[in-house]
């Protein structure tokens, strides 16, 4: 009795790995799919294979440094116009593996979407703005590079350094606050005259980069027209 026992149990098993395996390529298929047709309606190129050399282009990004075993893949890239603006832009998901820790040691694998925008000036200072969340309202206590701003709702909302802090106060004004405040984006990353946004360690629906796309736009045209100015001189 037990060994039939056994044999069920092991039969329940496998059909629930075989449908598991079934459902988990269909969702992969849809979603390959659904930003194939994105690219098209976008102007872009699609390629859903395994890029292992992005994390190499883009290691100044510190979110393609985490791990190993790195890859992209369902990469969109090509130009677009984003309001005044045509740029280079690339997006997509990404791969990476992680010790779990514990007795068996093993890696786990992380997954998130990314989409990565081609400034139009060459001379941009790097920049992030995130979430602020606890361990950061810690290191403020004791002198970590956390810039200030006049808002203390902003202040308190994001996270914001930079190397250079007058172009971090020219570009956040207080429409560039409101316009955060309100929008609650993803990690933004600039750095070597690249932005980046990415969700850290969840994957997008295919709506959401077209709504990232959207954000980036409005983001873009919030850039006062006097730095604007000034980082046009510069290129």
């Amino acid at each position: 009795m037990e060994s039939v026992l056994s044999v069920l149990v092991i039969a329940v098993l496998a059909v629930l790995f075989i449908g598991f395996a079934i459902h988990a390529a269909r969702q992969h298929r849809l979603r390959q799919e659904a930003l194939q047709g994105l690219a098209n309606s976008l102007g872009l190129s699609f390629d859903p294979g395994r890029d292992y050399d992005h994390d190499d282009r883009y290691a100044h990004l510190e979110i393609f440094r985490r791990g190993s075993r790195r890859y992209a893949y369902n990469t969109v890239s090509g130009r677009m116009s984003l309001g005044r603006h045509d740029c280079g832009i690339v997006f997509g998901d990404f791969h990476y593996a992680v010790r779990r820790g514990g007795r068996d040691n093993k890696k786990k694998s992380e997954r998130f979407s990314y989409l990565i925008l081609e400034l139009p000036w060459s001379d941009v200072p790097d920049l992030l703005i995130r979430a602020e969340g606890f361990f950061d309202r810690l290191g403020a206590m004791v002198g970590f590079d956390d810039i200030d701003f006049e808002s203390e709702e902003f202040s308190r909302a994001f996270f914001v350094t930079s190397p250079d802090r007058k172009f971090a106060y020219d570009l956040i004004d207080r429409d560039m606050m409101d316009f955060l405040l309100a929008s609650r984006p993803p990690l933004i990353d600039l750095e070597h005259g690249r932005l980046c946004l990415c969700s850290s360690r969840r994957t997008w629906e295919t709506k959401q980069f077209s709504q990232q796309l959207a954000w980036l736009e409005s983001f873009l045209s919030r850039w006062p027209d006097h730095l604007v100015a000034r980082l046009s001189e510069v290129a």
